[in-house]
């Protein structure tokens, strides 16, 4: 993956966001690929695959007039070009409901993948996520949180900037 540079994913395959278990043909380009994208993709066309190239440069965006993320489901920041790039050239997660992205230092903060409560204690992750919380995006307390994550995941964000962690949770 490291010849896609998605700045607010950095690891797609890693995240599940990409697969890699068969070869495909690209809706977009008609290339075949081992590499292919399996997330939402918002478009009036039916859209089944699509490979990395497609997503960087931003002909799938553009030629199926489709969006990676929804522009309403993200924290604002105050130049367009990084919305832009977040909804037309990033690959975005999968969530049980309406995918969020959070941001921070106005800028979009980078996915980094599903953890739950043991997994962000192992990464000693778990009291900067008590401190960064966000009960304004989350919509439960943090101690409701805490437990709802203990037997699901979260999505992990990093600022890209000062480097903390955010979480965003939603339910099913």
């Amino acid at each position: 993956m490291s010849e896609y540079n998605f700045k607010y994913h950095p690891d797609p395959l890693k995240t599940g966001a990409f697969k890699n278990d068969k070869t495909i043909v690209c809706d977009c380009c008609g290339k075949q690929t081992d590499v292919y994208y399996t997330s939402p993709f918002y478009s009036i066309d039916n859209v089944d695959y699509l490979c990395p190239e497609c997503i960087a440069s931003g002909m799938a965006a553009k030629k199926f007039d489709g969006e990676f993320q929804d522009p309403d489901s993200t924290d604002e920041v105050s130049d367009p070009a990084k919305l832009d790039e977040l909804i037309h050239r990033t690959p975005c997660y999968c969530g049980w409901q309406q995918e969020y992205w959070l941001a921070h230092c106005d800028d979009y903060c980078a996915f980094m993948g599903y953890y739950d409560w043991a997994a962000l204690e192992r990464e000693g992750l778990a009291a900067e996520i008590e401190e960064t919380y966000r009960e304004d995006v989350c919509m439960i307390p943090f101690e409701d949180a805490k437990e709802y994550i203990q037997n699901n995941e979260c999505y992990l964000f990093k600022c890209l900037h000062c480097g903390k962690h955010f979480i965003y949770l939603d339910f099913d």
